[in-house]
């Protein structure tokens, strides 16, 4: 399966706010086995959530989209998203009984919008907070706060699959660029991809989608590294 990730907000092209959403996700795909295959940044602004929306729907087999959801000036993610499918943001009813039956008030007490979705999407409850996510033909939006993203991603996660990739790293202290050849060779000699990671030391992230295969390359790389 392959994802893309849409994380929207001004705050997070400004600098004033850290994208940790993009992050969590990708973990918790990549230990699903999803390939995830790009992450994007808009700002607020619909035609832009339209644009980058519309052309990774056609390429991936799901797109997650994370902020700008609720009753605010600058939520208009929702807009965004209807709009790369030529659709309205309207009322949701299975949103507005949520929130009855999940709340000490009723969607009419809400601030007008909380809960106009695409229309036809299928409405995503926030454990978390107030305001629903939406499902629309593979596109899932979330909201950008981490804790409600997280939980409202956490309903979901079923629905994302891949081939799972087991993982052995393998830790050296010779300079990245000293290791080329072993690197060449252990893909050559196992099916196996390898991910380097200069810093303190170079970590070597030995990747594979059988176990044994996984760990043989490991133990063929510590042989031969210092």
């Amino acid at each position: 399966m392959r994802v893309a990730v849409v994380t929207v907000g001004d705050e997070l092209l400004s600098g004033d706010t850290v994208d940790t959403n993009a992050s969590w996700l990708c973990d918790r795909l990549d230990e699903r086995g999803v390939s995830v295959e790009r992450i994007t940044t808009v700002p607020d602004r619909i035609a832009d959530i339209a644009r980058v929306v519309n052309e990774y729907r056609a390429e991936y087999d799901a797109v997650i989209v994370t902020g700008g959801v609720g009753p605010t000036h600058d939520d208009v993610t929702m807009d965004g998203v209807a709009a790369a499918f030529g659709r309205e943001v309207v009322p949701n009813a299975d949103a507005d009984a949520w929130i009855a039956d999940h709340g000490d008030y009723a969607a009419a007490d809400l601030t007008d919008g909380t809960t106009h979705l695409p229309a036809g999407a299928r409405m995503l409850p926030n454990p978390e907070g107030v305001a629903p996510g939406a499902v629309v033909e593979g596109v899932y939006v979330l909201p950008g706060v981490p804790a409600e993203m997280k939980a409202m991603f956490e309903t979901v996660i079923g629905e994302f699959e891949g081939e799972p990739t087991h993982v052995e790293v393998v830790r050296t202290s010779e300079p990245e660029s000293a290791l080329l050849d072993r690197i060449a060779a252990v893909r050559e000699e196992f099916d196996v991809t390898i991910g380097s990671y200069p810093g303190d030391d170079v970590r070597l992230k030995v990747m594979a989608t059988e176990a044994e295969t996984a760990a043989a390359a490991a133990a063929w790389l510590r042989e031969r590294i210092d």
